[in-house]
């Protein structure tokens, strides 16, 4: 007799998509017999991220937000916009608090189970099985956030940006930020002729972080990300003394890489490994919490989970722009600087959430409209 332990769900990887998935199974009263394992190598203790987006009016994770702002700049090199948010707020939360908040919400319900441990495989053939360093368990449905290994692959056409960043937070001795607004966007400073740009969150008159990023195909190294953020705090910001209090780094996938493919019946990918990045923009936070509830929906309904959880037409969209970054990465910042000029803050938001209406996407691509584009459209086809 087979002394596995058996559970009806199984989710791998409890980073934010583990988690608003997990959370979301404990809120729903049709999932309360259920028993669901959480496998992670982690304890998840450390504030190893912010995440940050926007809603409007109160949302879920209120409670545990660090900051919030009304107000946004975009910097071009040659302007400045000044964004009113309304009716959205923009939000900051520290992953270490949501952690805490996760693990709290979970360890109160006796079907819900941690295990410390590293997934090596899951198999798929006449039983599910989950297979880890110290032990291997079974399962009705498996939820994979892993990114699998054929996107690393040379051989295939995708497109393949990266979203790679290093940001401190810091403190300052005198007021020296608005805590009011905060930079969305700031393209004074560049590296060479490259969509690179410099985020700014104050979440005090003395405390910030200064974040450098790179829409990029390449990395570089810690010591080039180093280089902009001093520059930047010296040079623009005009602060010549401040303590570092943190220091966070990052690398999401901005791509058309088809993660959503490697989904099956029983294992359900999900979080950056199942495409839940929104790849023209690398924002996660509010397309994980829509994806949840279909897939809630979906078990519910005795669906495959996985069923319905990407729009196509914003598939499209995401690709076009990704080739031009490919393309020509130069013309980012000239990208954003239309995007953010030339539409209202309901369209953009609307856009970036996938919840436009056709009249709003065609004001979005009139503000784009340029050879560059046209290219890329006849090339993405």
């Amino acid at each position: 007799m087979s002394t596995r332990k058996s559970f009806d769900y199984i989710i791998i990887g409890n980073g934010l998509a583990g988690f608003q998935l997990a959370l979301a199974l404990a809120d729903d009263p049709f999932f309360k017999g259920k028993q669901i394992a959480l496998i992670d190598k982690l304890p998840k203790t450390e504030n190893d991220k912010t995440w940050s987006f926007w809603e409007k009016s109160h949302g879920k994770w209120d409670n545990i937000i660090a900051k919030s702002w009304n107000n946004a700049l975009f910097f071009s090199s040659k302007k400045k916009i000044t964004l009113n948010l309304f009716p959205y707020t923009y939000k900051t939360i520290y992953a270490s608090d949501f952690y805490v908040e996760a693990k709290q919400n979970l360890s109160n319900k006796p079907n819900f189970h941690f295990i410390i441990d590293e997934v090596l495989l899951v198999e798929d053939t006449t039983e599910l099985i989950v297979k880890t360093k110290l032990n291997s368990y079974s399962a009705h449905n498996v939820f994979d956030s892993r990114i699998t290994g054929d996107y690393f692959s040379e051989l295939n056409n995708y497109t393949k940006i990266i979203q790679h960043f290093k940001g401190i937070i810091i403190e300052t001795e005198t007021p020296s930020f608005n805590p009011e607004e905060f930079t969305m966007m700031d393209y004074r400073l560049k590296d060479g002729e490259q969509t690179t740009f410099t985020y700014v969150l104050p979440f005090s008159k003395t405390k910030a972080l200064v974040e450098f990023t790179y829409f990029t195909s390449n990395v570089v190294d810690e010591a080039t990300y180093d280089r902009f953020i001093e520059k930047y705090i010296l040079e623009t910001l005009k602060i010549n003394n401040y303590s570092i209090v943190e220091t966070e780094s990052g690398s999401i996938p901005m791509t058309n890489f088809p993660f959503e493919n490697y989904s099956t019946k029983n294992i359900t990918k999900i979080g950056t490994g199942g495409g839940w990045v929104k790849g023209s923009t690398g924002y996660s936070f509010k397309h994980t919490e829509k994806k949840v509830a279909v897939i809630i929906e979906n078990l519910k309904q005795s669906k495959k989970p996985s069923k319905g959880l990407f729009k196509q037409k914003y598939k499209f969209y995401d690709k076009i722009f990704l080739k031009v970054l490919e393309d020509e990465n130069e013309k980012g910042e000239w990208i954003f600087e239309q995007f953010y000029d030339k539409n209202n803050i309901e369209t953009m938001f609307g856009f970036l959430d996938e919840e436009s209406s056709l009249l709003e996407e065609l004001k979005i691509m009139k503000s784009l409209f340029s050879w560059t584009f046209i290219k890329a459209f006849f090339k993405t086809l």
